[in-house]
């Protein structure tokens, strides 16, 4: 369990710094992508960024396992 939140912690860590060249791919502006702005009120929700995520790492952990 500990070597699960370890490698958790160091990846969430590598996102964060490359969170600004991953936002040049134009990850968080899909189509499918909610974002509601009324006034200094802003809703965003990815959902198509997180469903392409999801697809790209489940793939991603289905060859490790093999």
């Amino acid at each position: 369990m500990t070597r699960i939140l370890v490698t958790l912690g160091i990846i969430l860590v590598i996102v964060g710094v490359a969170w600004p060249w991953l936002a040049t791919l134009g990850l968080g502006r899909l189509p499918g992508d909610i974002v509601i702005e009324r006034g200094n009120y802003r809703f965003y929700f990815p959902l198509t960024t997180m469903i392409l995520l999801s697809l790209f790492l489940s793939l991603l952990l289905w060859l490790f396992r093999k």
